[in-house]
């Protein structure tokens, strides 16, 4: 299930580096923060900060939400445990479950803006603080729907039309969209009714990209670029966090996918729900921005 909101405008209201609250007040004055990846500077990377799409700290503990699958619901919309942290005199220290400590000196950008500067690796990152209830998670979904697809090992067909002329894409039954790498490499197959997915037998293989369609923010468009064939061009819509629908233009048919065998980014977790180790293929989310030098120097003895 997707929480359906829209986002609150905030008056931007900038700030010296003089803090006007605690920092623990002010890591818990939204329940949310989102990682605009977009904004980062400089030329490094906290892996953490990297996968996450929101990070909650919640008396000591660190929350995130690193899948879109079941994103807005997990957690009550919290995400899960992945840190414990101190926070202290503009300083945030955080040891995380599996990439350790790491620190950071944070400073307020405005009322609902913070900078987490990581002086180990002389980068910035930018978090937005929202409530729950105005966070648009829908709007966070479908704008990193390229992530969502490589959340499954494997889409298996489980529907074609009746309407639509026969065409080569009738044949291929299985996807799988890869993460890591290029970020953009794909794999299909012609298996059927494969029980084992680590047993389906990869035909093709090549690069896909997802797109906008003009005033709509609930349909994308799918280009599977094979490596020896023509593309194949679809509109993607999704019908809940497991089934996507792909319309072919040119054929006029449509396909029912069913996501089999989740990953759990960085969720192999103990019986208390904390973390041990990393899935095997890590997502990142990749700045689309370029990068840049990052001016900022710590303010440390």
């Amino acid at each position: 299930m997707l929480f359906t909101s829209c986002y609150k405008e905030e008056e931007v209201v900038y700030y010296n580096n003089t803090p006007t609250t605690s920092l623990n007040s002010l890591l818990n004055a939204y329940d949310l923060w989102y990682v605009d990846v977009n904004e980062t500077v400089g030329y490094g990377e906290t892996p953490f900060l990297q996968i996450a799409f929101t990070v909650s700290f919640r008396n000591g503990t660190m929350y995130a939400n690193n899948n879109l699958v079941g994103f807005g619901t997990q957690g009550n919309g919290f995400g899960i445990p992945v840190a414990d942290y101190d926070a202290y005199d503009m300083i945030l220290d955080v040891y995380h479950d599996i990439d350790g400590y790491e620190t950071f000196d944070v400073y307020q950008i405005d009322n609902n803006t913070i900078e987490l500067y990581n002086p180990f690796n002389n980068t910035s990152y930018f978090l937005h603080g929202y409530q729950r209830s105005n966070f648009d998670y829908n709007y966070i979904f479908y704008d990193n729907i390229h992530y969502f697809l490589q959340e499954y090992e494997a889409w298996e067909k489980t529907y074609t039309s009746a309407a639509g002329v026969v065409n080569e894409f009738d044949q291929e039954n299985y996807l799988q969209f890869l993460s890591g790498g290029n970020d953009s490499d794909f794999r299909s197959s012609q298996d059927v009714n494969v029980f084992n997915i680590n047993n389906i037998y990869w035909d093709y293989s090549g690069v896909y990209g997802v797109g906008d369609v003009a005033n709509n923010m609930y349909l994308k468009t799918l280009t599977l670029d094979y490596d020896y064939f023509n593309n194949e061009n679809f509109q993607l819509s999704v019908i809940n966090d497991q089934t996507i629908a792909l319309f072919h233009p040119s054929s006029g048919s449509t396909y029912e996918f069913s996501g089999r065998g989740y990953i759990q980014y960085m969720r192999v977790a103990n019986e208390n729900g904390r973390v041990l180790t990393p899935s095997e293929d890590a997502k990142k989310r990749k700045q689309r921005t370029e990068k840049t030098e990052n001016t900022r120097t710590s303010n440390r003895g």
